[in-house]
């Protein structure tokens, strides 16, 4: 045992005998439990009303919670809340009342269905793949072929799963369904009164070069394109 691996584990050891000295397990018996450790100020001294009371968040403690706006959409919480390190904060959450879906639709010609609409948040136009929002009581899946037949009036006998994520997990608890949709039928479209949209068919080789180039900027639609790009590099796999 070389004198650096001697010195660590002396230090180790050390901490161990500190940390049973003051009632706390040590750090290696906390993460065999699967515990984090503590921040410091949860450690020291005796637990206040307000810690007793406070829900935990990983490393964080949200006190209190208030809606401070809210529409049939989403709402925006505001939770009073004790940092890592201890100190007092905020944190704003937009909270999503649907679930985020998408789908790349390919035709037999390897075309992709693309759809292109304004978006007010962003007040410019924007090309992406069919998306939309599944409330609760939808399955993501069937809210994806409901919106693909609105949007473009295309339905799809196959589809296949190609992600889940999170949109901006550090303001949002927004989640999304990315498809891969294929033996493609035309039909009519059902448009919403929000809804003005162009859809278009491209080549799948140029949507993933718009994706690449900054043509299209969305983020469900960037992630599911490259995924399909990515699935036809791996051997042996499903078609995509």
């Amino acid at each position: 045992m070389t004198d650096s691996v001697k010195d660590a584990a002396l230090r180790l050891i050390e901490r161990m005998a500190e940390s049973v000295a003051a009632g706390r397990d040590p750090p290696a018996a906390a993460w065999r439990r699967g515990a984090r450790p503590l921040p410091a100020r949860a450690t020291i001294g005796p637990m206040t009303d307000s810690e007793a009371n406070a829900t935990r968040n990983g490393p964080w403690l949200r006190h209190s919670r208030r809606t401070a706006y809210e529409n049939p959409w989403l709402t925006i919480w505001h939770d009073e809340v004790s940092r890592p390190d201890g100190s007092p904060g905020i944190y704003g959450v937009v909270h999503f009342a649907n679930v985020a879906v998408g789908v790349v639709a390919i035709d037999e010609q390897d075309r992709v269905c693309l759809v292109r609409q304004h978006r007010y948040a962003i007040d410019e136009p924007s090309w992406e793949i069919p998306e939309g929002g599944v409330p609760p009581n939808e399955a993501p899946l069937d809210g994806m072929r409901r919106e693909l037949r609105e949007e473009t009036g295309v339905e799809a006998a196959e589809w296949r799963e190609l992600g889940r994520l999170h949109l901006s997990n550090s303001v949002t608890d927004e989640a999304g369904f990315i498809y891969l949709a294929r033996k493609l039928s035309q039909g009519s479209t059902d448009l919403e009164p929000t809804e003005q949209i162009d859809v278009e068919w491209v080549a799948f080789d140029e949507a993933l070069a718009m994706a690449l180039d900054g043509r299209i900027t969305d983020a469900l639609s960037i992630i599911g394109l490259q995924r399909v790009a990515l699935d036809r590099l791996a051997p042996r796999s499903p078609e995509v």
